[in-house]
C-alpha cells in the first residue's frame, strides 16, 4: 500500500440524514423551477381566503365574524393541496427512471421519500404564513397565547407531514402522474365535508355523521380553539390520534410500495 493511500483520509458515505437533506434540496429546487405550480401553490391561499370571506361569508351564519371562523379550514385546505403535489412529484420520479440512478448512488427509498416530504413541509409552511398574513389583513384577530401558537404550529406540521406521507404513498401506488393527481381529489374534498367552512348542524342529516367523525373536523376544531383561546378538549385527542395514525400507516405503506415498485 502506498504512503499516499495510507495518508489519504477515509471517505465515509453520507449518512441517511444527509442524503435525505440532499433529496429535500433537490425537490425544493425543482419546485422553484416549476413556476406554474409554485405560483399556484402560493396564490391559492390568498384566493381561497378572499373568496370564502367576501363571496360566501355574508351568506353563512357562524355566530362570529366569518374570517375568524374560516381561517383553520383554509389552512387545512391549502395544506392538503400542497401535500397533494407530493404525489405527482413521487410519481414523476418513479416513472422517469431516475430511481435507478439514485440507487446506484446509494440513495434508497427512505431518503428519497423523506426528501419529498421535507420539501412539502417547507412549501406548506410558506402557504400557511400567507394564509395568516391575508387573514390578519382582512380582520382576523386571534386571542391565542404563546403556548397556543406553538401548539398550532406543531399540529400544522404534524398534519402536513402526515398528509405528505399519504400523498407519497399515493404517488407510489399510481401508475402515472396523471393518476396520482386524480387520487388526491379525496384530500381536497375532506375539508368541505367538515366543520371547516360551515357548522355541521347546517348540513343535511345524512352527511352530519360523516362530517363529525372524519379527521379534518377534530383538527379544525382544535386549531379554532387554540387560536380563539377556547377549550379543545376531546377534539385535541382525536386530532392527534388521526394525525399520528395516518402518519404511521402512510410511512408503512410507502416503504412497502417502494420496495414493490423497485423490486
Amino acid at each position: 500500500m502506498s504512503a499516499n493511500a495510507v495518508a489519504a483520509p477515509l471517505r465515509r458515505s453520507p449518512s441517511l440524514l444527509n442524503r435525505a437533506a440532499t433529496m429535500a434540496g433537490r425537490n425544493l429546487r425543482l419546485s422553484r423551477r416549476n413556476v406554474e405550480a409554485l405560483t399556484t401553490s402560493l396564490m391559492l391561499p390568498v384566493m381561497l381566503m378572499l373568496m370564502f370571506v367576501y363571496l360566501f361569508g355574508g351568506a353563512i351564519d357562524t355566530g362570529t365574524k366569518y374570517v375568524t371562523y374560516v381561517v383553520p379550514g383554509v389552512l387545512l385546505l391549502c395544506a392538503g393541496f400542497g401535500a397533494s403535489l407530493t404525489a405527482v412529484s413521487v410519481s414523476h420520479d418513479m416513472a422517469g427512471g431516475i430511481i435507478d440512478r439514485f440507487r446506484s448512488l446509494d440513495v434508497g427509498g427512505p431518503e428519497l421519500l423523506s426528501g419529498h416530504v421535507v420539501a412539502s413541509v417547507v412549501r406548506n409552511a410558506i402557504s400557511t404564513a400567507l394564509v395568516f398574513g391575508v387573514a390578519f389583513a382582512i380582520g382576523f384577530r386571534p386571542d391565542a397565547s404563546t403556548l397556543d401558537w406553538l401548539a398550532v404550529a406543531l399540529l400544522m406540521v404534524l398534519y402536513i407531514t402526515a398528509m405528505s406521507w399519504f400523498a407519497a404513498a399515493i404517488g407510489l401506488f399510481a401508475k402515472s402522474p396523471e393518476a396520482a393527481s386524480g387520487f388526491t381529489f379525496l384530500v381536497m374534498f375532506l375539508p368541505y365535508a367538515s366543520s371547516a367552512f360551515v357548522p355541521i348542524d347546517s348540513m343535511p342529516s345524512w352527511i352530519q355523521h360523516f362530517a363529525r367523525h372524519q379527521p379534518v373536523t377534530p383538527i379544525t376544531e382544535t386549531l379554532r380553539a387554540l387560536l380563539l383561546n377556547g377549550d379543545a378538549g376531546a377534539h385535541a385527542v382525536a386530532a392527534l390520534l388521526w394525525c399520528c395514525g395516518l402518519l404511521a400507516a402512510s410511512i408503512f405503506a410507502s416503504v412497502l410500495l417502494f420496495r414493490r415498485r423497485t423490486a
